[in-house]
């Protein structure tokens, strides 16, 4: 494996929490911590993205959200990785892909808030996300009632473990997702870059 490539043996569990991190704050760090707790992972690596598809306008440059995130996220099982600028993918389902061929014998699990939930079914290959990895869910605030009845929950519903059986998501086979209502620090990237003082907020409001 690539010294410029995160260390992961065969058998883990890998936490994968993808994001621009435009910027990274406190809500990214808690959503972190307790995904280590509730999923029975080995480690988290945090996937700071080049940029997101589904956003008009680019995030501030990339060596400035590493050097953020690192600074901010401070754990011996966590990760900051700038993994997808590497491998050159730009979709959530390609980058699984080639992680789970980088990483052979790894147990991969995608991470996420539940507003993701609530509309990932507009992300490119959607459905791969769940056929290839384990799919972990933390509620944040205002986001659990429309998560639950997106499409991505209902299609997948036979496939949910419920909440008290979170810890097993970590070896699980895919299809599997799970769904934990936590304590939640409100804290969003937008509202930091509406308030000035960051990156190109001057000009990126999405």
């Amino acid at each position: 494996m690539s010294l410029n490539h995160p260390y992961a043996r065969a058998g883990q569990a890998i936490g994968l929490f993808g994001g621009s991190f435009d910027p990274p704050h406190m809500g990214h760090v808690h959503i972190t911590r307790q995904a280590l707790a509730r999923f029975g992972l080995d480690q988290v690596w945090w996937l700071v993205s080049p940029g997101n598809p589904l956003k008009a306008r680019g995030p501030a440059p990339l060596d400035q959200r590493m050097a953020a995130a690192r600074a901010l996220m401070q754990h011996p099982r966590v990760q900051v990785t700038d993994i997808e600028a590497r491998l050159g993918t730009r979709i959530t389902a390609e980058t699984i892909a080639r992680l789970k061929a980088l990483y052979p014998g790894v147990n991969f699990v995608w991470l996420m808030g539940a507003d993701n939930l609530a509309q990932i079914h507009r992300w490119h290959h959607w459905r791969r996300i769940f056929e290839s990895v384990p799919v972990g869910v933390l509620a944040r605030p205002g986001d659990r009632i429309s998560a639950r009845m997106s499409p991505a929950a209902r299609l997948y519903a036979p496939y949910r473990l419920v909440s008290g059986d979170s810890h097993l998501l970590g070896h699980a086979r895919a299809p599997a997702w799970c769904f934990v209502n936590v304590p939640m620090v409100d804290l969003s990237s937008t509202e930091i870059r509406a308030r000035g003082g960051w990156g190109n907020a001057a000009t990126d409001k999405g």
